[in-house]
């Protein structure tokens, strides 16, 4: 190396030694620059960038060369080749470049170290031309082991130059690729010059074509200007790129942390996207970089801008995602960009899903609802009005029987099972065509479309009713309860839907008060007797207003002595027009209408008033219906209405009937309670007729049992009806409860009781309803003399009841 170093040393002008080492290291620093960007280009733009990274490389190796041989001082003539000077120039640019493709192909290290050999390749290509064009006044001679040795210094450095750039691209990468390609370049070139020795030789002559050192000079000069400024570009070109990447960073960090897909697009190609919308898409956001629009949302994207859209992405597994985009316009990077929201709404649809089921169909059942119900039962209508042909709709009305007994019994959740069994049963009876539908609570119904014959709507009706008695008999424990069924026919029995569903609806009522567990079709007559129904309804919530009402008094007596000891309350309603309406009748009405609880009211306020005026202290004894009992505000109306009238409470009996008690018999016993810490008086009405009559005597807290008439009818003649009243007696007895027989009609049921030792007997031959002023003598308040009208009057708004015989019957 002693050799390289005195050729340095002494041969070189060291000035120019150090300008050729400076031109090397901008340059050096220029390829490494520019090579980023190679590797950075797209297949679009990568050529160009790899043409001006090579040109700055090759036109810094070739200046290097020729500064430093300008440099070299050897004491003879000497000048240069132009044609073997251009051809070393043109060998240093295409090799370079065919380095730094091979380089940055793929992201290997053979790639790179292939790319880099090549490029040290080009160097000493360069330089052996170079040297090969500078002709002197003497023979040159080669140190072959010198020239070995910067080949493969060359060689090395510049494939580790490569290396140490790709692999890992920072700052401090760039700044040792640079060092270590323009000791690639020095190395070689002087290494190769220690190799040179020149012997002068005055009988070689120099070519009259070549150029002079000075000429030469100017071309290297013009070699550094071109240098100059690529590097120059290439530093502001890195600059830029710094920026826009910082900016794309911060962009892209920011872009990171929305929860939905953003992408940023110039034009239609995609530029950049988040991770959100990689997530999306399942594809990397390299993938996402560089595709269209179209590839991924279709190709009609017309319309597209700040209005939300919604359309389908296509994943990479090509399934669609329902998505909604908003575009805004942004700066990015210095140009106008499109930044695109991508709003996965597959959970918003799915919702929208639900809420369509929901506001369509019956969540427990499954079946049709109320509103679907309705518009499928206008379609049909319409349907058959606009075809004109001849057929009918046949519109059936399911109501389950005794429904309200199995959830008051059994809880609602054997409630709800049955409800889904009655679907399962109806809807496996239907055709193609026809719908059945969940109207609410226990109603349901079916809607059979182009019947030929009205027979076929009965039909389905009868099929139902058999596929719920067979369920009945296959399931343990009873199944199902019964159904009744109204029917009506367009456009035989009404031409619009709110017609068809009424008429229907009364042929349902019809069905159930005729023995339940059977259809009806609708008749004409019906209507008449439902919309009488209907004003009945509305009658009686006017009828406490306007005073229609009024009480008979039906009398209670000691059997056994035929003491006074008491009165029951009875209502009678005087209609302007009807006349004396039968409690028979109109007490129904009322209670399926609600009313029966403003009635109750009343004749509990009436009765207590009226008693409250008696000097006799008899007891007075009032119905209480379900409604009364199950309302929360009972016991403090009870309470409120003796203070108002001042009647003690221990005159007050509230007489309760069994099946009242079943709807809610928590409630119904704390009621009771209540009632009974006033001082009140509770019987058990109608003992017999309703549900577990032992345990409700056990679990409620009664003073009374009242056996219903049904039981005393013919008491003295038949057998078992006199071991049912016998039991009921024993019973009383065995508990310490008085017991009261209802509808004592004849003196051998009289005399009956009388040898059972029954305690108080009420009935037609004990005592009939009247007016309360009929009692005066009992109660002990004067009756009001009246005219012989007003007599009459009074007469006539009640019924015509004989005086009850007087009791004379001893005890055997």
């Amino acid at each position: 190396m002693l050799t390289v170093y005195n050729c340095i040393v002494n041969e070189h002008d060291l000035r120019l030694v150090a300008l050729a080492a400076l031109i090397c290291g901008i340059s050096s620093f220029s390829a490494v620059n520019l090579l980023h960007h190679v590797g950075r280009s797209t297949n679009r733009n990568r050529l160009a960038w790899l043409m001006i990274a090579a040109t700055s490389t090759g036109f810094g190796i070739w200046a290097t060369h020729f500064i430093a041989m300008l440099a070299f001082t050897p004491g003879i003539p000497n000048a240069y080749n132009p044609e073997l000077s251009a051809l070393s120039l043109a060998a240093a640019v295409v090799l370079t470049a065919a380095g730094m493709w091979v380089a940055t192909l793929r992201n290997g290290l053979d790639h790179h170290l292939v790319g880099g050999a090549i490029l040290g390749g080009g160097i000493a290509t360069m330089h052996y031309i170079g040297m090969a064009a500078f002709e002197v006044q003497g023979r040159i001679e080669w140190n072959l082991l010198l020239v070995a040795a910067s080949l493969l210094a060359g060689v090395t450095l510049a494939a580790l130059a490569l290396v140490v750039v790709l692999r890992r691209p920072s700052l401090s990468a760039t700044l040792g690729g640079a060092v270590l390609l323009t000791l690639a370049i020095c190395t070689l070139h002087f290494i190769a010059m220690g190799a040179v020795s020149i012997v002068p030789d005055s009988s070689i002559e120099i070519s009259q074509y070549t150029i002079q050192p000075t000429s030469q000079a100017f071309a290297v000069a013009a070699a550094s200007l071109v240098i100059l400024v690529l590097s120059g570009t290439a530093l502001w070109i890195d600059l830029r790129f710094r920026r826009q990447k910082l900016e794309a960073d911060r962009m892209h960090g920011l872009a990171n942390a929305a929860v939905e897909g953003l992408i940023v697009c110039d034009g239609n190609r995609i530029i950049s996207a988040n991770d959100s919308m990689a997530k999306l898409t399942g594809m990397a956001t390299a993938t996402l970089n560089g595709m269209q629009l179209g590839d991924l949302f279709g190709s009609d994207m017309s319309g597209f801008g700040e209005q939300p859209q919604e359309v389908e992405l296509r994943g990479s597994d090509d399934t669609g995602i329902p998505v909604e985009l908003i575009a805004r316009s942004i700066d990015y990077c210095g140009k106008p960009h499109n930044v695109i929201a991508v709003r996965d709404i597959r959970e918003r649809k799915k919702a929208e899903q639900e809420i369509l089921r929901l506001a369509h169909f019956d969540p427990l059942t499954g079946l049709a609802n109320r509103r679907s119900f309705s518009g499928r039962l206008e379609m049909e209508i319409a349907a058959m009005g606009r075809a004109r042909k001849s057929g009918h709709l046949a519109l059936l009305l399911l109501d389950l029987d005794r429904f309200k007994e199995v959830n008051d019994l059994y809880g609602h959740g054997a409630g709800d099972a049955m409800l889904q069994k009655v679907a399962h049963c109806v809807t496996g009876i239907l055709r193609q065509g026809q719908m059945v539908a969940r109207l609410g609570g226990d109603e349901f119904a079916i809607i059979a479309p182009n019947l030929t014959d009205p027979l076929e709507a009965g039909r389905i009706a009868n099929a139902v009713l058999n596929a719920m008695r067979e369920e009945n008999r296959l399931s343990v424990g009873g199944g199902l309860v019964s159904a009744s069924i109204g029917i009506a026919l367009y456009p035989s029995d009404a031409e619009n839907q709110a017609s068809l569903i009424t008429h229907a609806d009364t042929a349902l009522y019809r069905a159930k008060t005729e023995g339940k567990d059977t259809y009806r079709y609708f008749e004409a007559s019906m209507g008449a007797e439902a919309r009488d129904k209907r004003v009945m309804e509305h009658e009686l919530r006017q009828a406490v207003a306007r005073k229609e009402f009024y009480l008979v008094y039906q009398p209670q007596k000691e059997i056994s002595s035929g003491k006074m000891v008491g009165f029951e309350a009875l209502i009678r309603w005087r209609h302007p027009t009807r006349g004396d309406v039968p409690p028979t009748i109109f007490i129904p009405v009322a209670e399926d209408s609600g009313a029966i609880g403003q009635i109750g009211e009343w004749v509990l306020t009436a009765a207590c008033e009226e008693a409250a005026r008696w000097e006799n202290p008899l007891t007075v004894a009032v119905n209480v219906s379900a409604v009364q009992l199950h309302n929360p505000n009972f016991s403090r109306k009870v309470h409120e209405t003796l203070l108002n009238s001042g009647l003690a409470p221990g005159r007050l009996e509230l007489e309760i009937t069994e099946t009242a008690l079943v709807k809610d018999m928590p409630r119904a016993l704390a009621t009771l309670r209540q009632v009974k810490a006033l001082g009140v008086r509770v019987a058990m009405d109608d003992f017999g007729t309703g549900y577990s009559s032992l345990s409700n005597l056990r679990a409620f807290p009664f003073d009374k049992i009242k056996i219903d008439g049904s039981f005393i009818k013919s008491v003295d003649k038949n057998g078992q009806v006199a071991a049912i009243v016998r039991a009921v007696l024993g019973l009383g007895r065995g508990l310490g409860l008085p017991v009261l027989a209802e509808g004592v009609e004849t003196l051998g049921e009289l005399k009956f009781l009388d040898a059972e030792a029954c305690e108080i007997g009420q009935g037609y031959y004990i005592g009939r309803p009247g007016l309360i002023e009929e009692f005066s003598e009992l109660t002990g308040v004067d009756a009001p003399t009246v005219t012989n009208d007003a007599a009459g009057q009074r007469n006539r708004s009640v019924l015509a009841f004989a005086p009850a015989p007087a009791l004379s019957v001893n005890r055997a």
